[in-house]
């Protein structure tokens, strides 16, 4: 079960001025499905499958690995935009805030996610003063939904 919040960033002006100090992956994914949530993800040197169930802030996730060949596969069946960003993990309290920071057509959306351990932790969590709007309950911004954005 993944449990997690997702905030907008809308001031990068406010985040941490050291990020280049923190780790990061780059990852690029893409949805053979978005009903019900299938994902092919390359996360630096890894690949994977993900099924994502039905939920907002608490869903069930279930990731297989993937070799090289059977993400590539995978990855030229998939409909809609392939999505490309570079996540930065930043410590704070006992937590990681993962920052997602996207490459066009999605740029400059930049987006943090943190996971919780339960509902009720989420509920209580106080956000650093740079975060935006609570965006968790939001689907424009789940990353299976932009998936499908069309651009000019």
């Amino acid at each position: 079960m993944e449990i997690e919040r997702k905030y907008l960033i809308k001031d990068p002006e406010q985040m941490p001025a050291d990020l280049d100090e923190f780790p990061f992956h780059r990852i690029e994914q893409a949805y053979l499905t978005t009903d019900p949530v299938i994902r092919v993800r390359k996360e630096d040197d890894s690949y994977y499958m993900t099924y994502k169930g039905r939920g907002l802030i608490a869903r069930e996730e279930v990731n297989l690995p993937l070799t090289k060949e059977a993400y590539d596969t995978l990855l030229s069946k998939a409909e809609g935009n392939i999505i490309s960003k570079k996540r930065v993990l930043i410590p704070y309290r006992k937590y990681t805030i993962e920052l997602d920071i996207f490459d066009p057509p999605f740029a400059p959306l930049i987006l943090a996610e943190v996971e919780f351990e339960s509902m009720e932790e989420a509920k209580m969590f106080q956000e650093p003063t740079w975060f935006g709007n609570d965006v968790s309950e939001d689907t424009r911004y789940h990353n299976s939904t932009m998936s499908r954005q069309i651009f000019p």
